[in-house]
């Protein structure tokens, strides 16, 4: 059964691991990689990726990507997103924990957001707007 508005906004704000998919180019299928984001309902779904990424390449050539985030218990759910980009901006200072946040807490937090501030270099956020939903819960009837 497919996921009302509400429903299918608030089990995308959740953190759950998406899979984004994105227009490979030259005759390949999609680009399919997992990656966090980031999501309040009503508002754009943001990821952090490197500036210079396959992944950014191919998002900027193609214009648009989607967002596909599930899970499988209590019952089979998915949400899936697609849409244009609606904005890349470089990343601030504090975005690598905000979204690792949503993940990892405590130690596994303080961690990570250490390294990729040190390591990660130049990423850039991008959010996109959102225009077409997929969205069912195996389980519910």
């Amino acid at each position: 059964m497919a996921l009302s508005r509400e429903e299918r906004e608030q089990f995308l704000s959740e953190p759950h691991v998406a899979a984004l998919g994105v227009d490979a180019g030259d005759a390949r299928g999609p680009l399919l990689v997992p990656i966090w984001y980031a999501y309040e309902p009503g508002g754009l779904p943001w990821i952090l990726t490197g500036a210079d990424s396959r992944k950014m390449q191919r998002i900027r050539a193609a214009g648009h990507f989607s967002l596909l985030v599930q899970r499988t218990t209590p019952t089979v759910r998915y949400v899936s997103v697609e849409g244009p980009v609606a904005e890349v901006t470089e990343a601030a200072d504090g975005l690598h924990r905000e979204l690792a946040g949503r993940y990892l807490a405590g130690d596994a937090l303080e961690q990570y957001a250490a390294w990729a501030e040190a390591e990660l270099g130049d990423h850039v956020v991008v959010r996109m707007r959102p225009e077409h939903w997929l969205s069912a819960d195996m389980g519910a009837g």
